[in-house]
């Protein structure tokens, strides 16, 4: 029988204070401390490792088990039989749509995929080698002062508006900001085409040709999207929360999130995964490196291993391989000596009685940059990539938030270790 209060005890004597216990639907049960404040104490727990900071409905993790579910749906579930907007509406009103909300919900979000006119100045406005991140940090901030009549948090009918705008909008955003970062004209958005593959098209269509997103491509580009939506609150999903407690508008809100996200110990570890690939360059080298990941001493670190909420195996990563294996062969590059040596150093890895044993399996990461890389995309949208698939789990989330009557503007305590009171001394006596 689970417990319904703990009792705090003091060694010196202090009279002892009771705390109720809260037990969620799945996953570890919670000791309520709101009140403890009122006892003299504070709890201390840097990067909120042991503490929920709201509670939510929408993603549950098992890190032990490597569990992921959407809405009580396993993320596998998901990634094989639904599209990214399906995921998008799962997550942002708690049920799958049916075939006429469905079709509402995508036909809503094509309606609103153009931005506005004026906004392209603000793409110009940054150096053309600019960071894909950079420019969509402060173009979806901008985006508030584009659509105003819909950026009042505290209005659910505005939240719905900024919700499909976001979901449309983002996606123009990112494929922009690399149209723009490689010196190609803007590629404006189809209506025709699925989610994927108007972004597909409009980062790789020009004015010289007609541009046919491939099926097989557009199909990984929407399972990226869709392993990457949400995962519970993670940093830039806590700081879309903490931003919008103020009753920010949602995309300042956003564009903090991206801001968050763009932090390399966030949202760049496919990026990394490349990278460090490109540096073993030979098969024959990787027993260097296993060995280089295995000295303590050493700060080479094998990126796409291990993750630090999964436990046991990412559950993204096999639907990830699979696709991956899918995408390279639709482009005849099975062959190509980065994927094979990325197959190596899988292969090595998972044999290796170290990683064995402390558990480090490939993480979606080390797949997707390789997807991603197959598809043209460059390293540099990786990370844009990752936010366009995580709006939908953010505006989820801050939408969750607004609704919730026990939310409040956050104001986390600290443990102060500075001076005491002392007083000022004037400058000619110092």
């Amino acid at each position: 029988m689970k417990p319904t209060k703990v009792t705090l005890t003091f060694d010196n004597g202090a009279d002892p204070i009771e705390l109720p216990v809260v037990t969620g639907k799945l996953g570890n049960d919670v000791i309520d401390i709101r009140n403890l404040g009122k006892h003299g104490f504070f709890t201390y727990d840097p990067g909120f490792m042991s503490t929920a900071s709201c509670n939510s409905a929408i993603t549950y993790i098992d890190g032990e088990n490597g569990l992921l579910y959407y809405r009580g749906y396993p993320i596998e579930q998901l990634a094989e039989h639904a599209d990214f907007l399906e995921v998008a509406y799962l997550l942002i009103n708690g049920e799958l749509p049916s075939a006429e909300q469905k079709s509402d919900f995508d036909g809503t979000v094509r309606k609103h995929t153009m931005l506005h006119d004026q906004m392209s100045n603000f793409f110009r406005g940054f150096r053309r080698d600019a960071h894909p991140m950079a420019v969509m940090v402060g173009v979806v901030g901008a985006m508030s002062a584009f659509y105003r009549e819909s950026s009042d948090a505290f209005d659910p009918k505005q939240r719905d508006i900024a919700t499909f705008r976001l979901l449309a909008k983002v996606p123009t955003i990112a494929a922009w900001s690399y149209k723009y970062n490689i010196g190609e004209p803007f590629t404006y958005p189809q209506n025709r085409f699925s989610y994927a593959e108007n972004f597909l098209h409009m980062m790789f269509a020009t004015p010289c040709d007609e541009y046919r997103p491939n099926p097989v491509l557009a199909r990984a580009l929407d399972r990226i999207l869709i392993l990457h939506a949400d995962h519970e609150q993670n940093a830039s999903t806590s700081t879309v929360r903490v931003a919008g407690s103020s009753g920010a508008n949602s995309f300042a809100c956003i564009a903090a999130g991206i801001a968050s996200l763009w932090g390399p110990l966030h949202g760049g570890a496919n990026e990394a995964t490349l990278r460090m690939l490109e540096e073993i360059g030979d098969a024959s080298r990787i027993g260097e490196y296993i060995k280089r990941a295995k000295d303590k001493s050493d700060s080479f670190r094998l990126m796409g291993f291990g993750h630090r909420v999964y436990k046991n195996m990412d559950p993204r990563a096999a639907i990830m391989r699979k696709t991956c294996h899918e995408v390279l062969n639709e482009l005849g590059l099975h062959d190509d000596p980065l994927f094979k040596l990325a197959m190596e150093l899988e292969k090595i890895a998972l044999e290796d009685e170290y990683f064995i044993q402390k558990k480090l399996y490939p993480n979606v990461d080390f797949y997707s940059g390789i997807v991603m890389r197959a598809m043209g995309i460059p390293n540099s949208m990786f990370t844009a990539i990752f936010a366009l698939a995580r709006t939908a789990g953010w505006v989820a989330q801050w939408t969750e938030m607004m609704s919730d009557p026990e939310h409040r503007i956050s104001r986390p305590r600290q443990l102060y270790t500075g001076n005491e009171r002392r007083d000022f001394v004037p400058l000619e006596q110092r």
